[in-house]
């Protein structure tokens, strides 16, 4: 019996090593979160395929026309007798012909197809960023609420300290039982902050995981990164320039004004008369086997396309219009995001500079005053309201100017601020 229980305990211990290796993970950095996004990602691969499919039509663009082959047999006979010849009197009669595409339709065709490809290409790159900017934000996201997480544990700790203190002072007779009672009721206030910021950082990671397509558990999962903000910005000058290069919805507009001018002399191309060259073999009595050539050339006199050359002609200029837009938007785009980052910043270096030192050193000075009679039961919940005030707002600036930089990342179309 012994050894069975032995061996079941053993077993037991076994199962909680390997519980405990199940949940430990270790935490993903941002790029390792964007390159597992970008694995998985339905919409990404579905993207992907689209291009794909843009990239098979070029096949199809470039094809040559089919040759047509004629083949008949005239002046067969079955009713002939004594003897019953039906072919002696046939014709038959072979035709080959091939359309011939002149003014490089075929190649403007493919032409055409490509440039399609490229905008395919720059509008899959345009979804991918939206859909990293959303990535950013869930993870900017989960990084805040793990630092109102620790932010709340620690308040918590502080103040459970502080409790300690005054139940030994309250023993003492240095304070009375209702100063205990309220100093013991204003800490619901800071466990309400520690459940409320876990239930955030759960709901976070949930977001972040449904972008990921990830059916990790949640308490498996967990990211870490740099939650903090720098003072140093490239000048305005240099990320419009780099917007300019990189946006993608910017080069999709550029590529479609130049596949309309594409088209457009496609439309022109096609306006033109293509030659139908045939082949003839045949059998004429008594002519045993000849053969002849011909040429079809279709008249062009009502129909040489000019709807068609009309509406390219429009749609180069409406790309135009389009294109000019979207760079103005660009722009807009750029200087909004790049005003908001600055402004952040502007609002973070007081803090880091003067107000998280002085919210600590007021939280400590009260608090020591409150302890020894130099300071008022009021004087030390408002300094302990005071702190952790000036830390969350402080967090929540740092998350502000993270969601600004991703911003103007996505203002760029590329990452400009890491």
């Amino acid at each position: 019996m012994r050894p069975l229980m032995m061996r079941l305990c053993g077993g037991l211990v076994l199962s909680a090593t390997l519980g405990k290796c199940g949940l430990a993970q270790t935490a993903l950095t941002w790029q390792e979160v964007r390159a597992k996004f970008e694995a998985s990602n339905p919409s990404l691969r579905a993207a992907q395929l689209n291009i794909e499919e843009s990239r098979a039509q070029e096949i199809t663009a470039f094809l040559r026309p089919n040759p047509a082959l004629v083949a008949s047999v005239d002046q067969v006979d079955p009713f002939t007798t004594n003897p019953y010849r039906p072919l002696t009197g046939a014709l038959p009669f072979g035709s080959l012909s091939y359309l011939h595409e002149r003014q490089h339709k075929r190649e403007l065709r493919l032409e055409s197809a490509q440039k399609g490809t490229e905008i395919t290409t720059s509008q899959g790159n345009d979804a991918k960023r939206a859909l990293l900017f959303n990535l950013r934000t869930a993870f900017i996201q989960t990084l805040q609420e793990k630092a109102v997480l620790n932010l709340a544990k620690e308040n918590l700790s502080y103040y459970d300290h502080v409790l300690d203190v005054n139940r030994e002072r309250y023993k003492a007779g240095a304070i009375a039982q209702v100063d205990l009672d309220r100093l013991e009721l204003q800490r619901v206030t800071y466990e309400s902050d520690l459940q409320t910021a876990e239930v955030n950082l759960r709901t976070a990671k949930i977001q972040l995981l449904n972008l990921l397509n990830d059916r990790t558990p949640v308490e498996q999962f967990d990211v870490t990164g740099p939650f903090d903000f720098s003072a140093q910005i490239a000048p305005l000058d240099e990320v419009r320039q780099a917007a300019q290069d990189t946006r993608p919805d910017l080069q999709a507009a550029l590529q479609s004004v130049d596949r309309a001018k594409t088209d457009h002399r496609l439309a022109v191309a096609n306006g033109s008369t293509d030659p139908t060259f045939t082949l003839d073999f045949a059998r004429n009595p008594p002519i045993p086997v000849y053969f002849g050539t011909g040429i079809v050339i279709p008249l062009r006199i009502f129909d040489r396309n000019q709807g068609e050359k009309l509406r390219t002609q429009l749609d180069v200029d409406r790309s135009q219009r389009i294109m000019e837009a979207t760079r103005a938007q660009v722009f807009s785009d750029v200087d909004s995001a790049y005003a908001t980052v600055n402004g952040t910043v502007t609002l973070l270096q007081p803090y880091k500079d003067r107000y998280l030192q002085q919210a600590d050193r007021v939280r400590d000075t009260i608090a020591f005053s409150y302890q020894h009679g130099a300071a008022s039961l009021l004087a030390f919940l408002d300094a302990q309201a005071g702190y952790r005030s000036v830390q969350l707002s402080y967090l929540n600036l740092v998350a502000s100017y993270l969601q600004a930089a991703n911003q103007l990342n996505l203002a760029v179309g590329r990452e400009v601020i890491p």
